[in-house]
């Protein structure tokens, strides 16, 4: 799966632009959404799926193991 960097890399080249975002404020972003992410498979028990920044929140996506049932997406918005 590519990177947030090599995306916005990707995008700005297509687009012209030869500002690209740096790394810290990629880095920033993963580990505010890391923290939620963990706090969020801590509560469901479930397995991290994906955790994407969303202005002042992360999206959080786990799968939510059930008893004997197939596994449930369960998505929450968590804020930063």
């Amino acid at each position: 799966m590519a990177s947030f960097l090599s995306i916005a890399a990707a995008a700005a080249i297509m687009a012209g632009s030869a500002v690209l975002p740096t790394p810290t404020l990629v880095a920033r972003a993963n580990s505010d959404c890391s923290e939620a992410a963990a706090e969020v498979v801590a509560k469901t028990g479930g397995q991290l799926l994906s955790a994407q920044p969303s202005g002042d929140s992360c999206v959080i996506t786990v799968l939510v193991q059930g008893n004997g049932q197939r596994p449930r997406k369960v998505t929450m918005k968590v804020p930063m």
